[in-house]
């Protein structure tokens, strides 16, 4: 075994013995521990992609070398290194996005306490993107929703603790229901790593044996993941969790948490059920329903948003929606563009919510959309962030929501019964996106009299005075772009994955 195979595991523990590390420091040494640990493993992170690239199959790490049924394992190949690099870059740049925020709005008491839960936050997702125990997932999955909930409230005051409760009511739900398809499939197969699972399945599925059973236990893991996702129609409490927060806190949670949650469901139906099965199953139907659906009513709830931070928490919905469109469709194609959209998603999401707090720093902290005029102006570098964003949501060309939209039309040309609902609904949504997100962007760049803003006392910031946020929000420009314009070796590292996956 070389030592960069090692590196998974490495990483899983350090970001996880990082987060009580932080609580015997101070806030700004707990940051720069946050923001090391961050950078090591991405650093790792790239190396191991490297590696399951360079030899073209993916490896078991067994953690104590103890073989199944008794010992734990992680298996990496190259779908899970894209996402950990993915994650790891996303989460970095987030940090540094909000770290001016951060230092306002957190007590300074209560600092390395959001570090402590960042720490824990990564550890968990990098634990769903490698893990191959489906137990050990869901022990993640609980530690990933605690992290979550202090990262919604550690503002301490009513809206964040009504938000993070909502919060951890919904997602209690979803992981009440994960759990028990769990145990229904642990009673089914007597195993819990996914590969042994997969292979007990299979001969159930041949024979035909306890077909109801299995079908009760898919859709339950399948539902309860939709829940602690926020699929269209159990996203009652995204709004407030994302507008609320702290602007690294929004970013977090949408662009990475709720990524987590869909790459396990990606796992079950792949390595735990196998796609096949899950395709005949049906239970494809009812995502394919509820991300349309989504995809609707999450763009009509954005139009009706009074201000920018919970359009693009509804916005979410929408795009969510997106992806469990792709799951319904049942192939192959679905799932890599799915996939790419999680990718897009995830960087164009944090772009807009870090933009958008630089939007509302020089509008007198105002979030209600006619006090944005002219914002665009007073900061110029969150103005263009924001329209990059917002061209990427609409589909614009160049862009790496182009991309998505194109790969799931072209996922959908085809399909016998699923081809035009599709269709239609993605130009709907299209149309609504250019809605919501357009008419911000004019608003932003549409002149304020001079007079007005004497009256009004807005600032204007430039690059220097904001360099840390400054560069972050270049940089997801430059990501978005690099979606966009070089997305085809992106999608074949998908597609490579997922051969892996199976």
């Amino acid at each position: 075994m070389e030592f960069v195979q090692n590196f998974p595991f490495i990483s899983i523990i350090l970001s996880l013995f990082s987060g009580p590390l932080s609580s015997i420091l101070d806030g700004k040494k707990a940051k720069r521990l946050n923001l090391a640990v961050i950078t090591i493993i991405g650093a790792m992170s790239v190396a191991v992609l490297c590696f399951v690239i360079r030899t073209g199959e993916p490896y078991v790490y067994r953690m104590g070398h103890f073989p199944a049924p008794w010992g734990n394992e992680i298996r990496v190949g190259v779908l899970e290194g894209v996402m950990a690099v993915a994650f790891c870059l996303i989460m970095l740049l987030c940090m540094l996005g909000g770290i001016r925020e951060r230092e306002v709005e957190i007590e300074t008491s209560k600092q390395n306490l959001y570090y402590i839960m960042v720490n824990l936050l990564l550890s968990s997702l990098l634990a769903l993107i490698y893990t191959n125990d489906l137990f050990t997932a869901y022990v993640f999955v609980e530690i990933n929703t605690i992290s979550a909930c202090g990262l919604i409230m550690i503002r301490q005051n009513g809206r964040t603790i009504v938000a993070a409760t909502r919060y951890m009511i919904m997602s209690l739900l979803g992981s009440g229901m994960l759990l028990l398809g769990i145990c229904f499939l642990y009673g089914l197969t007597g195993q819990l790593l996914m590969s042994n699972i997969q292979e007990a399945v299979a001969v159930l599925a041949k024979t035909g044996q306890y077909h109801i059973p299995l079908l009760v236990s898919l859709g339950m893991m399948s539902v309860g993941l939709a829940i602690k996702s926020a699929l269209f129609p159990f996203h009652g409490w995204l709004p407030d969790a994302y507008g609320y927060s702290t602007v690294s806190s929004a970013a977090i949670l949408s662009s990475l948490v709720s990524k987590g949650y869909i790459f396990l469901l990606v796992k079950i139906f792949y390595r735990v059920i196998g796609f096949d099965i899950v395709r005949d199953s049906k239970v494809i139907n009812v995502l394919f329903v509820f991300g349309i659906s989504g995809m609707i009513m999450g763009s009509l709830d954005a139009i009706r948003a009074k201000d920018i931070r919970r359009m693009i928490a509804y916005s979410s919905v929408a795009q969510i929606g997106y992806i469990y469109m792709g799951f319904g469709l049942g192939t192959t194609e679905g799932v890599i563009a799915s996939i790419f959209h999680i990718l897009s998603h995830a960087a164009t999401k944090s772009l807009l919510f870090i933009s958008a707090s630089g939007i509302t720093d020089v509008s007198g902290k105002h979030k209600d959309f006619f006090e944005l005029t002219g914002a665009g102006y007073r900061n110029k570098v969150a103005g263009v962030a924001f329209t990059v964003g917002s061209l990427s949501m609409v589909g614009f060309p160049l862009f790496s929501g182009f991309i998505s939209k194109i790969l799931f039309a072209q996922a959908a040309v085809g399909h016998t019964f699923k081809m035009l609902p599709t269709l239609i609904a993605l130009a709907l949504s299209t149309v609504l996106n250019t809605v919501y997100f357009l008419k911000t962007v004019i608003r932003i760049y549409t002149p304020v009299p001079k007079k007005e803003l004497e009256e009004k006392n807005y600032v204007t910031i430039t690059m220097k005075e904001q360099p840390v946020k400054s560069a972050a929000l270049i940089c997801f420009i430059v990501l978005n772009l690099i979606l966009g314009l070089f997305s085809q070796p992106i999608v074949t590292l998908i597609e490579n994955g997922l051969k892996m996956f199976a």
